[in-house]
C-alpha cells in the first residue's frame, strides 16, 4: 500500500505543478483594451447645434479638435478610438467615433456629423512586396544603368569646377 501512496503523491504533485503551468501560460493570453484620442462625452457632443454655437463655444465645450483641416479653419475634427487586442497580436480597432464639425466663414457652426467604424481603412498588403506603377528593374539596371549618366548634364567643358572658375583659379 505505501507504494500506491506514493504514487498518487506523485501523480497529485505532478497534477497540480500541471495546474499551475497552465494558469501561468493562460494569464499571459490576457486581453488588452486601450484607448486612443478623444474622450466622448455624449452630453456634450450632443450640445453642439448648428446655428447657435461658434468656434469659441465649440472650443469651449468640448476642448480643441484632434486636428483641424489642411486648408483654411472650417473643420474641426475629434477622433475617438477604442482598440483591442490578445496578448501580443496586432491591436484590432473595437469602436471608433470621429466628430466633424462643420464652420461657415463667419466661424458659425453649420453641421455636426458622427462617423463610426465604416471609416477604418481596411489593408491587405500582397505578399512581402507591394505592387507599384512604373518600370520594372532588375538588380543589374539599379547598379550599371547610371554609369555614364552620372555628372553628364553638367561635363559642358568646365573641367568639373564651378562657373567661372577653373583648376588653376582662372
Amino acid at each position: 500500500m505505501r507504494k500506491f501512496s506514493r504514487q498518487s503523491r506523485c501523480g497529485r504533485i505532478l497534477l497540480a505543478a500541471g495546474l499551475g503551468a497552465v494558469l501561468m501560460g493562460a494569464s499571459g493570453c490576457t486581453r488588452i483594451r486601450t484607448h486612443q484620442g478623444y474622450q466622448v462625452d455624449k452630453l456634450l457632443v450632443d450640445s453642439v447645434q448648428p446655428g447657435i454655437d461658434n468656434r469659441a463655444s465649440v472650443e469651449g465645450t468640448l476642448g480643441r479638435p484632434s486636428f483641424a483641416a489642411q486648408w483654411g479653419d472650417a473643420d474641426w475634427y475629434y477622433v475617438s478610438r477604442d482598440m483591442r487586442s490578445l496578448a501580443f497580436s496586432n491591436p484590432k480597432p473595437a469602436s471608433q467615433t470621429i466628430l466633424h464639425v462643420r464652420f461657415d466663414a463667419a466661424g458659425n457652426v453649420v453641421a455636426v456629423d458622427r462617423m463610426g467604424l465604416e471609416q477604418v481603412a481596411h489593408i491587405s498588403p500582397s505578399g512581402d512586396k507591394t505592387p507599384t506603377l512604373g518600370r520594372h528593374r532588375s538588380l543589374f539596371d539599379e547598379i550599371f544603368g547610371n554609369i555614364g549618366a552620372v555628372g553628364a548634364g553638367g561635363m559642358g567643358g568646365q573641367g568639373g569646377a564651378g562657373p567661372g572658375g577653373g583648376p588653376n583659379g582662372s
